[in-house]
Formats: structure tokens, sequence, C-alpha cells
């Protein structure tokens, strides 16, 4: 029987092919309705199959890499590396338009996709040359196998290769909605002289050194994500033998927002400056274990907000800082901030406005460690407006009031004073209600964090003193 072909069908030879295969489609005739009436109704039948097929979902195109096309096994019963390397591979290979830094190549928002599977590993993911950006590698789980690299990153940004000419190896590589168990062999994601790095959504666990290490570089955030080095959710009875830094900020410009993390020995290292650490809660190891929830490593030159996040049994810990603000914060179980002296300087501070918890210990709020030498240059400080329950207020602002009658009135403010022997500002009055009695006062002697008044005649009075240890002293 002829076949009729109806050009404006416009399918692809084989599926037409196909579909006459299967459709019986013949000549009408006047002399054979019912032959007409068939040719009608499979035309009908044709024309719904090309609608269908043009409203279906598109199967994934070229900007796509799906690494289970490499032969990855998305099971983990088979190492991935090899397959996943080569899709990476790949999706940096082809020839793209425009740059972003110098010597960064735009790919253009290219993405390596794990397509919800769990791969084993046994040696780093990393792009087979620098100078790549614009990728987006997500959707899915890496595992470190047993004989994974020790002390390697699942994940690495960093080269041996690159020109020392450009500043940066890599530009906007995103990471996201990724699982990263690194079988305690290493570490989770490295990114060395990258710029503009995301890792969004992650959950990374079983790191050996850092769930995530950034060194040198710009502007990498890290936001929505949850890190411990083992899976718990607090009250952990190992919780004395927790190790490791969850994350390692030893670059500039960074973002932590939105993160927890729930076990390593240090939540947050910082040797960077300009830093922002917002909405975290660290509840990794409690301070009474040794553990740390934040730690500002960068003597002189701190450059760090801390703000509305949430220390749960672990604090902060700050070296020599310059520039440091912490507010809106909560710590919760007697967890503190501990100032370290290491070349006595502290400039420029403020912890302001926090709430502190804790067990009725006497532990105070905030601590200094002096151990190298006493805090000599000091300047700058506010330590003010925080509430405390069940711990001591300690500050540099404080007002104090005495009763008495006699000529001589001493204010004693070391109990919440945060210095010892460092008031540089002091305000203070006499009120007498003694009737036609104008005493002539005066301030007599500021020592060991004690004012000390007297006046020219005994009086029935109260004395009001504020004082202030953080102002700059003019210069005269």
């Amino acid at each position: 029987m002829a076949l009729l072909f109806y050009k404006p069908l416009n399918l692809l030879p084989l599926l037409v092919f196909i579909i006459f295969n299967h459709i019986d489609v013949g000549y009408s005739s006047p002399l054979n309705p019912d032959r007409a009436h068939d040719h009608d109704l499979q035309i009908r039948k044709l024309q719904e199959l090309r609608s269908s097929i043009s409203q279906s979902k598109p199967v994934s195109g070229p900007r796509v890499f799906a690494v289970s096309s490499y032969g990855a096994d998305p099971t983990g019963k088979a190492d991935s590396t090899d397959a996943i390397l080569r899709a990476m591979s790949d999706a940096v290979t082809e020839e793209r338009n425009g740059l972003l830094m110098e010597g960064i190549t735009n790919h253009g928002g290219v993405q390596l996709n794990l397509e919800g599977g769990i791969y084993k590993i046994s040696r780093p993911v990393k792009f087979p040359v620098a100078g790549v950006g614009n990728i987006v590698i997500s959707s899915g789980t890496l595992r470190a196998s047993d004989n994974f690299t020790t002390g390697g990153y699942l994940i690495d940004l960093s080269t041996t290769s690159y020109s020392s000419n450009n500043k940066y190896s890599y530009e906007y590589i995103t990471f996201r909605d990724i699982m990263l168990d690194c079988g305690y062999r290493g570490g989770g994601i490295r990114a060395i002289n990258a710029l503009r790095t995301s890792i969004d959504n992650c959950y990374i666990t079983h790191f050996a050194t850092n769930g995530i290490l950034v060194q040198g570089g710009h502007e990498t955030y890290i936001r929505n994500s949850f890190l411990g080095q083992h899976i718990t959710a607090g009250a952990d009875p190992h919780e004395r033998n927790f190790t490791g830094t969850a994350i390692n900020l030893a670059g500039n410009d960074n973002a932590v927002t939105d993160v927890v993390i729930f076990s390593a020995a240090i939540g947050i290292m910082i040797s960077g400056q300009a830093n922002i650490i917002t909405g975290v809660h660290c509840y990794n190891k409690a301070t009474g274990f040794g553990g740390t929830g934040i730690y500002l490593k960068l003597p002189g030159l701190t450059q760090t907000r801390i703000v509305n996040s949430y220390f749960d049994y672990t604090g902060i810990v700050t070296e020599d800082p310059m520039q440091l603000h912490i507010s809106g914060c909560f710590f919760l179980g007697d967890a503190f901030i501990l100032l370290k002296s290491i070349r006595g300087v502290i400039n420029g501070i403020n912890i302001v406005d926090n709430m502190f918890s804790g067990s009725n210990k006497g532990i105070d709020i905030v601590q200094l460690d002096e151990r190298n030498g006493a805090f000599n240059t000091i300047d700058q400080i506010v330590v003010n407006n925080n509430n405390v329950n069940g711990m001591n207020l300690k500050a540099t602002v404080a007002k104090g009031a005495i009763h008495g009658n006699g000529t001589s009135w001493t204010v004693d403010f070391n109990r919440i004073l945060l210095f010892p022997r460092h008031i540089k500002f002091v305000q203070y009055t006499l009120t007498t209600s003694d009737i036609n009695v104008f005493p002539k006062y005066v301030l007599r002697n500021i020592s060991n964090n004690r004012v000390f008044i007297e006046s020219d005649m005994a009086v029935n009075g109260s004395v009001y003193v504020s004082v202030d240890q953080g102002l700059s002293r003019p210069k005269l």
C-alpha cells in the first residue's frame, strides 16, 4: 500500500518511519467513505502525537554534564573517580567566549550534575586546568573510599601549575546541594586563590582536617550548610574527642551565613581580614571539653563582624583583637568571649547587645587571657548593654553609687569592669539632704578600679559615679 508523507508535520525521519510502521494511512476516495474516515482519524492522531512531543520535558543538553553518562556509579559500590573527572574535563575543555577576571574563562554556567547519586571516590575531584569560571557542581553525594588520599580534599580548587602573573586561579565556582562524606581521611572542600566561590546547601561530615578550607582568594560565601566531624545532635558521649575544624578562613572578605556546626574541635577558624559571620549556630564542642566556637587568629588586624549567632556551650576566642564587632548573639551554657593577649594590644572592639545564660557558677561573660603578658595598649573598647542570666556581667562602662555620712566615699567597680586598673574617664557628683550646706568635693584617686571622692566637710550625702575604660585619652 502506498504511504503519504505530510511535510507540515516536520517530524524526524526516524520517528516518522516508526509511526508509519504502526499506522495504516491510505489514499482517500469518494467511492470509499470508510477509508476516508480512517484517513482523517489517523491524521488527527499524528497531530496529537506531534503536540505531545513538543510539550514534553526537554532532555539534558550539552550544558549539563551528567556524571552517570560517563560511567559513574550512583550506588556508591564502584569507584567513580575517573568518570567524574572525565565529566569535569569535558565541561571545561569546550571553547567559550568572554572572560571573567584576567586569565579566567567564562564557561557560561555549565553544570556538572551528580543526579542524586552517592559516588565513591579514591582521590580528590578537581578541574584538569586552572583558569576556569562560572561552573556549577550540584545535586549528589561524594564519599571518600577507604583508600582515599590521606589529607586530601574531596573537592579541591587548587593548582600547582597556574601562572603567578594571575592573582586568582578560579572564579565564580558554585557548589550546591552536595553532601560530602570525608570518611575521616581528609577534608571536604578546599579553595585556594579562588574568587567569588559559592558553597550553598551543603552537608559536610567525617572530616579529619577541615570541612572547608579557604586560603587566599576573595569573597567565598558559605551559606545554608551543615558541618560536623561526627553526625550528632548534641550531648554526644564522645564529644571530648572531637577534632578538626569545620570552616577555616585563611583569606579576606568572606561570609558565613546561616550555617550549623554540630561537631568539631573548632567551629570556625579565622586568620584573614574583613570576614563576616552571621546566623551561625555553633555547638561543635563544649568549652569545658576544650572546644571553641569561633577562633580569631589574626593578632593586630582582626576586622571581623560576628552578629546574630548562637554559641551553644562553646564560645569565642580572639588574639590581640583590633576592629572586632560582636553583637546580637546568644551565648548558652556558660559560653563566654575570651580576649587573648599576644603582644598586649587591643583596639576598636564592640561587644554589645548580646545575651548570656549560664548555670550560676560565677563565669564572667568576657574574660582576659594575659598569660603572655598584660594588655598594655587599650583603646576604643566598648563592652556594654549585654544582658546576663546565671553569669557575671562584665563591661567597660559602669555606674555606681554609695551613701553615707562623712567626708570620703569610695566606689568599687572591680566586680563589673573588664580591665584591672584601667579607668580612663570618670564623671561624679555629690548630693546631700543637709540644709544650707554647700560642700566642696573632689576626685582624689583612681586606682585598682576604685574611685575615691573627698569633701571639705562632713555631710550626709550620696555620691554617684560613672566610669569608662574604653574611651581614647585626648592627646594634649
